[in-house]
């Protein structure tokens, strides 16, 4: 019996936020070599493309505003009903592609797979923002063939209600590789990502033909909430502590050292363990995040 969820379109992004280069690169290295990507899946129909062009010619993540927090149903509602004029760049663009590659309210394409870069040291990461059958599957697929891959689950929220740019597929799911400065190229991420990428099609494939081995649970992270700096007056009070820096996805106890004053002073960490992530992520710096935190589940 053929499965009412065959995966049968897929559109691979890059360029979401424009100084993120290893998808920009893998996708124009896709667009010329598709047959290397569908070797694995023939039967899978597969579009590319670059999202925030103009971002991409600056190497800036964004021109305005963060491209990858307008896709909420309803900041596209909302913006559908004003003006061009009344809409900075971004927001324009995001209306753009919903007409493009959506509309989210009903998506053209299976599934959606948005490639970034975090200058944070969280290795090749998967973002999967629902936990069904689907994505359980696709987790222990990619860990089994990837055991360096991390998964990490934000499913906080109803995937519909994500304001990321994946969200116009039916699913929907990120790739973050790093650590990699901003408007630069490592060529290990570069192979990670198209090894992450490939696997992720290899798993389509045997999806599509119910053919998934049994596989057992994986080890993941569930995002928990985002840590601001130590603030004075309205300004950072407080560095990453050297000690969790460069340390993702590492366990954080109750007492351990966590931010570094400027007078040199150590502030722990209060609370229950966590695993942190996004780590001094650069992108973040002007939000005044530090880090995200997770705890660790088996799914």
């Amino acid at each position: 019996m053929m499965r009412n969820d065959v995966i049968k379109s897929v559109l691979v992004s890059g360029g979401t936020h424009g100084n993120e280069l290893s998808g920009v690169y893998a996708v124009e290295y896709w667009q010329q070599n598709s047959d290397e990507l569908l070797a694995s899946s023939p039967s899978i129909h597969v579009d590319f493309t670059l999202v925030n062009e103009k971002a991409i010619k600056n190497r800036t993540r964004y021109v305005e505003e963060d491209l990858n927090r307008q896709f909420s149903h309803v900041a596209l509602n909302t913006n559908a009903n004003k003006r061009d004029k009344e809409l900075n760049y971004e927001q324009q663009l995001a209306q753009s592609l919903n007409a493009r590659y959506g509309p989210k309210s009903n998506p053209q394409y299976d599934l959606v797979i948005d490639i970034h870069n975090t200058t944070s040291n969280m290795g090749p990461s998967v973002i999967l923002l629902a936990l069904d059958e689907f994505h359980i599957c696709l987790a222990r697929f990619i860990k089994n063939r990837m055991p360096e891959a991390v998964i990490l689950v934000e499913d906080q929220i109803p995937f519909e209600t994500h304001p990321y740019f994946c969200t116009l597929g039916k699913k929907g799911l990120m790739l973050e590789l790093g650590a990699q400065a901003h408007s630069t190229l490592k060529a290990s991420l570069f192979e990670q990502t198209k090894q992450l990428t490939h696997t992720i099609f290899a798993f389509i494939q045997s999806w599509n033909e119910q053919s998934v081995a049994a596989l057992p649970v994986v080890e993941a992270f569930k995002l928990i909430e985002e840590i601001k700096y130590p603030q004075n007056n309205g300004k950072k009070s407080a560095m990453i502590h050297p000690a969790i820096d460069g340390k993702d996805f590492l366990p954080l106890h109750k007492g351990d050292p966590c931010f570094l004053d400027f007078d040199g002073k150590t502030i722990t960490w209060d609370e229950d363990t966590v695993y942190p992530h996004f780590i001094g992520e650069a992108a973040y710096h002007h939000l005044d995040i530090a880090f995200a935190t997770a705890s660790k589940i088996t799914i």
